[in-house]
């Protein structure tokens, strides 16, 4: 350590994070088994993260709870939840295992050896863009890591984050919540789908013509304001809503031999594929651009594996056949 305030920090903090005054009553490693199940707020998923039997982590557990004289990790309306207590030593544990590292050596993370599940919140969209070069990446990198993905809309996937259920949300957040951490994977633009006809062959959309069909609405939510209906306000019109679903990948099969028009992010056309002699074609009014972002909780942020899974996330999202865009 480079100043002796740091070197009386580092051992203030131990020495607060325990019941007992003297280092010789406290098992370091039970710090770590903390760390990882107030990230994971799950005995079993902390246990996978730690590569130890949940049994185990189970024992730890029940030290910790005596070292602390608090249970830490309750269970409440079907969740866990940490104690107000837990809560206190969550910036202390990070900041103490941290200076830790330092007295030893940076940690060691060898992809190739870890086994562990990561669990990704997304829409189909993100699974569409994401997974077909993620999980190549994985295989390759490390066969031992798994995947889980789940999918909610934008106030689900902050829950999940802010509750531990999962390691990464993807999608787009127009505004963080306190303890978010994240950063643009790549900005994203707005086209048209319909039906090869006679009306729009010459590959021009005419707002008369936009208007006047019957639209399908990709959505978790029937009302809210998407970005294409406000854009639409604002220059004094609206749409016809003729089918609103939450499936990316199904509405695109819906235009084939109908009057029916999408309008949906660029990349979705690509990987989630299309049936029938569709056509992609310009919206024909401006549709403001959207930032496709990662997201986690900040407490994972100097997690190693965490910090390697993300930079993956990110090569995965970066290898995205940009021709696929218009």
């Amino acid at each position: 350590m480079d100043h002796p305030f740091a070197e009386w920090k580092f051992l203030n903090n131990i020495r607060n994070m325990s019941t007992v005054n003297n280092l010789r009553g406290v098992d370091l490693n039970l710090l770590v088994v903390l760390d990882a199940v107030l990230a994971e707020r799950h005995v079993s998923r902390a246990s996978l993260r730690l590569g130890m039997s949940q049994p185990a982590v189970s024992h730890a557990l029940a030290r910790l709870r005596d070292m602390f004289d608090d249970p830490l990790l309750v269970r409440r309306d079907g969740t866990f939840v940490l104690t107000t207590r837990a809560q206190q030593l969550v910036p202390l544990l990070s900041d103490t295992l941290h200076q830790i590292r330092m007295v030893v050596g940076p940690e060691q993370f060898d992809p190739a050896n870890e086994v562990r599940q990561f669990r990704i919140a997304m829409s189909d969209y993100g699974s569409a863009v994401l997974l077909p070069q993620l999980m190549p990446m994985l295989r390759h990198e490390a066969p031992a890591v798994s995947v889980v993905v789940t999918h909610s809309d934008r106030s689900g996937m902050v829950r999940q984050i802010m509750d531990g259920e999962v390691d990464l949300a993807l999608g787009v957040f127009s505004e963080s919540p306190t303890n978010f951490a994240g950063s643009v994977l790549f900005n994203e633009r707005f086209v048209c789908v319909v039906a090869d006809d006679a009306d729009e062959g010459s590959g021009t959309l005419t707002m008369e013509a936009y208007l006047q069909r019957p639209h399908i609405l990709v959505a978790m939510k029937e009302v809210g304001g998407n970005e294409i209906d406000v854009a639409l306000a604002k220059l004094g019109f609206s749409r016809r809503i003729a089918l609103a679903l939450p499936h990316w990948s199904v509405a695109q099969n819906l235009v084939s031999g109908t009057d029916l028009i999408l309008t949906i992010a660029s990349r979705a056309v690509g990987p989630l594929g299309m049936s029938g002699n569709n056509i992609v074609l310009e919206p024909p009014f401006s549709i403001p651009e959207f930032s496709f972002t990662v997201n986690w909780h900040d407490r994972r942020t100097h997690d190693p594996a965490h910090q390697w899974f993300r930079e993956v996330v990110r090569r995965a999202v970066g290898s995205n056949d940009p021709s696929r865009r218009l």
